[in-house]
Order: C-alpha cells, then structure tokens, then sequence
C-alpha cells in the first residue's frame, strides 16, 4: 500500500457542545527496537549499496516499509529468494536458528537486526528446553516473532493463542512447565492467559522477567489514561502491527466511547467526529512520527487544535547497532551506533 499523501482542509469543523481539544497520549510511536532495526536498513544501504535484502517487514509498518523499498531495499518471504552472497537483515522480530542455517547454506552475509528484547526471549526459550522443561508459549499463531521463538526450541514449546486455549491444553508434566509471551501482546490478555495456565497448573513456573516490551506496556498505559476522558481514539498503525491493533482494544476497555486504526491521516472519516470534543491520538511502537503529525494536521483543519500531551513514562532506552554496522563506511566510529534516540520533529522541539 503506497503512502497516499496527506490532504488539507477535507475535514470540517462542526460544532460540538464543549472545546474541542486532542489528548496524544506518550509514549507512543518508535520504541527502540524498532529505530535501531529500520536504522540498520539504512546503513546496510549505505555501506553495501543497493539492494539490500530484507527477510519479512522490518518493522510491521507500511509506510516504513515503502520508504526503505524506495531507497532500495528489497523484501523477500525466505532467504532461498535471495542471490547467494548477498546482504540480508533479520527483521526486528527476530528469527529461528534454521532461518540462520539457511541464509549461511547460500553464504549469504546477514545482519540480525532482531529486537534484543526478542532474544532475550529466545535465550529463554534455548535454556528452558535445555533444563528439560516444557514451555508454554502465549502468542499470535503466525506472528513472525512467534515462529521465531518456536524455532529455538521446537520439540519443547506449545503455543498458547488466546485465554480460551487454556483448557484444551494437553501436557507430560504439569509439574514441570514454565510460560513465556511474544513480547508485543496485551499486558492484561496476557496476565489473564498466565491466571487461568496457573489454575490448571499451580506448579507452572515464571520467566526470570517479564516478556512483554516495554514499549507494548508504556503505550497501553498511556491509552488508558487517554481513554478515560476521550470519545474517540485514532490509533495510528498498520493492521499487522499486533501492538498497534491491541492499543484500539485498549482504549474501547478503558472508556472510549469509539477507537479506529489507520495507517495514514487520509483515512479519517468525518462521520467519526459527528458531536466530538475530545479526542485521542496514539500510535503503534513501529509508527514514524511524522504520520502522528499528519493525523493532527487534519484534526486541526476540523478545528481540534488544542493538544494536550497526556505522558504517562519517559523513555530513553537505546540499543547499540549490529555489530557490522556500528562504523560508516570509511570505518569510523558512526554518530548513529545507537537506535532507539527520539526522532523528533521541529514542532516537537518548540
């Protein structure tokens, strides 16, 4: 889907019965995970040249996605798509050990971009199996960091898709079981899932910390808080994006009285602001700023220009590069060697 630019003065600014405003919630948009892969894409262009390939989206964003194709990455499904001896990324969420091997077996040079909080779960998965333990794995069935995680320990790990699954569970050991998550779920699904696996399992054991991203909690949180005083809520995203649908679920839960994904600000309709005042904004933790921006240039055509930022956390988590990456390309030490730095934009900075 090619971005499709933004269109001034298509919304209308009707009346409403109190001030209009817009709550943005914060955090949202890129976490860190996401700015150091989409950054590992455009360094791998700079340093080998185009094309670059890329197995999956790099990020579960449409607009990203685009944007790097148009400067010269190419997206493939498998690493047997790929010319042998090219260069190809991981994607951000992350990939299984045979995924690895096959890439090696066409002596392609890869270049893991894999969120590191995603291999933290999959060193999880590795010791577990390891220490002979079954693992119950929550998560999305064919999300690709689930398929990912799975492929760490194949034998070993049972996919739980959703609390319903809980009693259809057939295990050897009861007493001898441990819970992991895809790290881009619902933090209150999630929890439920691990209540009723503890009811039917009271022996199950915890992972030494908590899977779910940071980012997925602090974006959550924040739509809550935005939730209860908005009537409706735009959630900025693209529909693979599990955290960026999951924050729409969220904010229904927690007060809005009605909330809608889109990938750009085109997409709003006038009809969803008929007799509303408040509105909330958020985004998904793989959203480009500059797309929050185009949602509240519109909305300030319809006369939403009171913004109100609702902030809930700070985030300043980076992560350094991969290894290859970490220098430009005449070998010095790149400015960039850390992704995950708030992009801001100028009317940001104000």
């Amino acid at each position: 889907m090619p971005r499709i630019p933004a269109v001034r003065n298509r919304l209308r600014d009707n009346p409403v019965s109190h001030p209009k405003r817009v709550l943005l919630a914060a955090p949202r948009g890129y976490c860190a995970g996401v700015d150091r892969a989409v950054i590992a894409v455009e360094k791998a262009l700079e340093h080998y040249g185009s094309p670059v390939y890329v197995r999956k989206q790099i990020v579960h964003n449409i607009h990203v996605v685009s944007t790097l194709e148009k400067k010269g990455a190419i997206f493939v499904d498998e690493v047997g798509e790929v010319p042998e001896g090219s260069h190809i990324v991981f994607s951000a969420h992350g990939v299984s050990p045979a995924v690895v091997q096959g890439a090696a077996d066409r002596n392609l040079e890869a270049i893991d971009a894999t969120c590191p909080l995603v291999t933290k779960v999959h060193r999880e998965a590795v010791r577990f199996a390891r220490d002979d333990f079954e693992i119950l794995l929550i998560g999305h069935a064919g999300h690709e960091e689930v398929e990912g995680t799975m492929g760490h320990a194949p034998e070993r790990t049972t996919l739980v898709n959703s609390p319903a699954d809980v009693a259809l569970l057939q295990v050897k050991d009861p007493d001898n079981l441990v819970w992991l998550s895809q790290t881009t779920l619902s933090v209150d699904e999630t929890m439920e899932t691990v209540r009723l696996l503890r009811e039917r399992f009271p022996n199950l054991h915890n992972p030494p910390s908590d899977d779910i991203c940071y980012a997925t909690q602090n974006r959550q949180v924040a739509i809550k808080k935005v939730a209860e005083e908005a009537e409706l809520v735009i959630v900025v995203g693209s529909a693979n994006s599990s955290n960026t649908v999951r924050l729409v679920d969220v904010a229904l839960e927690n007060g809005a009285r009605a909330a809608y994904r889109v990938d750009y600000a085109s997409e709003i309709r006038q009809e969803w602001l008929d007799g509303v005042a408040t509105v909330g904004v958020t985004s998904g933790a793989s959203v480009p700023e500059v797309l929050v921006q185009e949602v509240l240039d519109d909305l300030a055509d319809a006369g939403y220009t009171d913004v109100r930022q609702v902030v809930t956390a700070e985030e300043d988590l980076m992560f350094s590069l991969p290894k290859e990456l970490r220098k430009d390309a005449s070998g010095q030490a790149d400015s960039r060697g850390l992704g995950g730095r708030t992009r801001q934009l100028d009317w940001q900075k104000k």
